[in-house]
C-alpha cells in the first residue's frame, strides 16, 4: 500500500514537472531554466521578507487551523490582546514571479499596453472574490486567478487585436502580477484588521493563486 502512494507520487511529481516545463518554455525558457524557476519558486514559498509591522486593531487569531475555499491552513496559536502584524513579501509567491514578468515585458516591450490592461483586468477579478481570513491573511480561490489571466489573453489577442506571440506572455505576465495586486496590494488597507502573526504579500492564501496562475494561464491558452 505504501509502495502504490508512493508510485502515485511520483506520477503526480512527474506529471506536474512536466506541465510545468512546458508552460514555461511556452513563454521562452529552456528545460533547464524552467526547472531553476520551478524549484526557485517552490522553494521560496516558505521564505518570507518582512517589511514593516503594523498595529493590529484586532486581537490575535487563536485558531489553530483557519478553513478557506475549502482548504485548511494552520496558523500559529498566539494570544495578545494588543499585538501586531509583522507585513512581509513572499519570495516564490512576489518577488520571483514579478521579477520574471517585468523581465518578459522588457524583452518585449511591445507588449506593455496590451500587458498593463490585461493586469488591471485580472487585478479588478480577483480583487472581487478575495477574501479577508481573519489569522491568516488575504485568500482567493485558487483557479479563478489563472482562468482570468487565460480569458485576458485571449481577448485581447482574439478581440483587441494584440500579436499572437504575446499570447502566453500575457496570460502569464496578468496571472501573476493582476493576481499580487487584485489580492494583495488592493487588499493592503485591510491588513489590521486581520489580527494574524504574519501577513505575506503573494504568501499563505494567496501563494496557489499566483503560482498557478502563472502555469495554467499558458497552458489553457
Amino acid at each position: 500500500m505504501i509502495i502504490m502512494a508512493l508510485l502515485l507520487l511520483a506520477v503526480v511529481g512527474f506529471l506536474f514537472l512536466d506541465l510545468a516545463r512546458t508552460a514555461f518554455t511556452k513563454i521562452g525558457f529552456s528545460w533547464g531554466q524552467a526547472l531553476f524557476v520551478l524549484l526557485a519558486s517552490l522553494l521560496g514559498s516558505s521564505i518570507n521578507i518582512p517589511l514593516t509591522s503594523l498595529q493590529c486593531r484586532e486581537p490575535m487569531a487563536r485558531e489553530g487551523y483557519v478553513r478557506a475555499f475549502g482548504i485548511y491552513y494552520r496558523v500559529p496559536l498566539i494570544d495578545a490582546v494588543n499585538c501586531r502584524t509583522i507585513l512581509a513579501v513572499n519570495l516564490g509567491g512576489a518577488i520571483i514571479p514579478s521579477m520574471i514578468s517585468i523581465a518578459l515585458i522588457h524583452r518585449f516591450p511591445e507588449s506593455l499596453s496590451y500587458a498593463l490592461v490585461a493586469i488591471i483586468f485580472v487585478a479588478l477579478l480577483t480583487n472581487r472574490v478575495a477574501r479577508p481570513v481573519k489569522g491568516l491573511g488575504i485568500v482567493t480561490p485558487a483557479l479563478f486567478p489563472p482562468l482570468s489571466a487565460a480569458l485576458s489573453a485571449i481577448i485581447l489577442v482574439y478581440l483587441a487585436g494584440a500579436p499572437h506571440d504575446l499570447i502566453f506572455l500575457l496570460a502569464y505576465v496578468s496571472g501573476t502580477l493582476g493576481t499580487l495586486f487584485g489580492a494583495d496590494i488592493m487588499n493592503l488597507n485591510k491588513i489590521r484588521d486581520l489580527g494574524a502573526p504574519v501577513a505575506s504579500i503573494g504568501g499563505a492564501g494567496t501563494f496557489d493563486g499566483v503560482f498557478l496562475s502563472g502555469l495554467i494561464a499558458v497552458l489553457l491558452v
